[in-house]
């Protein structure tokens, strides 16, 4: 009887320590949550009040460090991203000294405060970007414009797209160029085993061709003359000896 109840309190208190370690992870996880929770709300807060301007044109020699020294000024940045220029329009200006650093078609500037970064695209649009000759933007201006309900996870979005559109067009390209490829190779095998027939046939005409000249061949023996030929010759030529004597004589 002792052992069954030392045995029964060992389990009630085994299964109210498995209950009070349950309890704890399940706050645990809450707290977890909340913090979470608490933390995109956060997050969300900060990007509502964020603002994005867009860039049509970065200039030559123009990078992400030298854009927000420039910006920097009028206001806090968070992000900056610029689009690298497509291979044919730097083939383009292969010439130029602006094809030595990497080149920018545009670019996008995130703000701390949207307020502020409408204010500076309204501020600096159209303005010179340099304010010195040396500068090497003097004679560039900006073209910046402030995008009204633009967020940065669009701007992600808008990329994802074109990064998928440009594999699936690059996917098409290779696809059309292995057909190509597999076409003009067929082709190439057909035509060699067309000039291998050819070469066969010509060999078989030419044996043929030899082997009715060898059938054509005609000989040509040597034949002594005719008896009777013979006796004519020597009669003519005893009576012409015959009458030139005779005719000497006189």
């Amino acid at each position: 009887m002792e052992n069954s109840e030392e045995n029964n309190e060992i389990n009630t208190t085994t299964t109210t320590s498995n209950d009070e370690n349950s309890k704890s992870e399940s706050k645990l996880k809450l707290k977890k949550k909340l913090k979470l929770k608490k933390k995109l709300e956060k997050e969300t807060e900060k990007a509502d009040k964020r603002g994005v301007c867009y860039l049509s044109r970065i200039p030559p020699h123009m990078d992400h460090v030298k854009l927000r020294q420039l910006l920097s000024q009028f206001g806090d940045i968070q992000r900056i991203f610029l689009a690298p220029q497509d291979s044919s329009a730097r083939v383009q200006s292969k010439r130029s000294r602006a094809s030595q650093d990497q080149a920018y078609s545009e670019g996008w500037v995130e703000f701390a405060n949207k307020f502020v970064a409408k204010r500076v695209a309204n501020t600096i649009n159209g303005e010179q970007i340099g304010g010195r000759k040396r500068s090497s933007f003097y004679y560039d201006l900006w073209n910046i414009k402030y995008l009204s309900k633009f967020k940065w996870d669009d701007l992600t979005e808008e990329l994802a797209f074109k990064r998928a559109t440009r594999e699936q067009k690059l996917a098409l390209e290779l696809s059309a160029a292995k057909k190509e490829r597999d076409f003009y190779q067929s082709k190439v095998d057909q035509s060699h085993a067309l000039n291998a027939i050819e070469e066969r046939l010509k060999k078989k005409q030419k044996v043929q061709q030899d082997s009715v000249q060898v059938e054509k061949v005609i000989r040509h023996f040597h034949q002594t003359k005719p008896i009777v030929a013979n006796a004519k010759e020597s009669k003519r030529e005893l009576s012409d000896d015959i009458l030139d004597a005779v005719f000497s004589g006189f």
